[in-house]
């Protein structure tokens, strides 16, 4: 077990949550509708909110993951170390797919905290959030 997850667990950050199997399906249903607004958004020059749509397109995918394991998330970063725990280590999702989440965190931030962001950086998050999504759903078939 990773030392991140140890800790996670132990500060409270990623509880047990065996009710969070019956609600795997609205987190994947709220990942498509937070990426077809950040497209939307996208389309209209409004990269800010693009981006953090874009990465909660990302965020109740991955959050539907963990659901599917019995566990919730108190930290967007925990979420991410869970992910690393219990879908990158057991070969169910790859490295490079869950360090796009963490960028796309990382932009989100920055968006949203110190209202820097771009085009660019818009684009990259929502075409991170397209395959985020597609792997997710069939990781959880």
């Amino acid at each position: 077990m990773r030392q991140e997850f140890r800790e996670c667990l132990s500060r409270g950050k990623i509880i047990p949550f065996p009710q969070g199997k019956r609600l795997v399906n609205n987190e994947i249903d709220s990942a498509r509708s937070d990426l077809e607004d950040a497209k939307f958004a996208l389309e209209h020059s409004r990269y800010k909110w693009s981006t953090i749509q874009g990465y909660y397109s990302m965020y109740h995918a991955a959050r539907a993951l963990i659901y599917s394991k019995g566990y919730r998330e108190r930290s967007h970063y925990c979420l991410y170390v869970t992910l690393q725990e219990l879908f990158v280590d057991r070969g169910k999702l790859t490295p490079d797919l869950v360090e796009s989440f963490r960028h796309a965190m990382s932009l989100r931030e920055t968006a949203d905290y110190r209202s820097d962001f771009s085009e660019e950086g818009a684009r990259l998050v929502i075409e991170s959030a397209e395959r985020f999504l597609k792997r997710a759903v069939e990781a959880l078939s």
